[in-house]
């Protein structure tokens, strides 16, 4: 059965098939930021969508990271290994993009367990 949770306009945040949550993509809300603040700040939200539906960040299986500026992957890094510890890393790939909106730097899609 699938169950999808959180409408936007255009897609549902979160769409589950087979004990799997698969999330739509995630930008910062302050786009001001650098890679590193924006990163931090979608990590937040996808903490709180996890815990929301009764996850956590420690159930992610896979992520993927949109990055418009190589030059700011270490920040990225840092940023996102702040947020996990190593024993709960998912795969993970980052990939270079040439646009992703004014001012959008990262955007994360990612898949977990509840």
């Amino acid at each position: 059965m699938i169950q999808r949770h959180l409408q936007t306009r255009i897609n549902h945040r979160i769409v589950e098939a087979g004990g799997i949550l698969h999330f739509g993509g995630l930008i910062a809300d302050d786009l001001s930021q650098d890679m590193k603040g924006q990163t931090a700040q979608i990590c937040a939200k996808i903490e709180k969508l996890l815990t929301d539906i009764g996850s956590s960040k420690e159930q992610l299986v896979t992520a993927m990271l949109y990055i418009t500026d190589f030059d700011q992957k270490e920040g990225m890094n840092k940023a996102w290994l702040e947020w996990l510890l190593a024993e709960h890393l998912p795969t993970r790939a980052t990939i270079g993009v040439a646009e992703l909106g004014q001012n959008v730097l990262i955007e994360i899609v990612v898949s977990a367990t509840r």
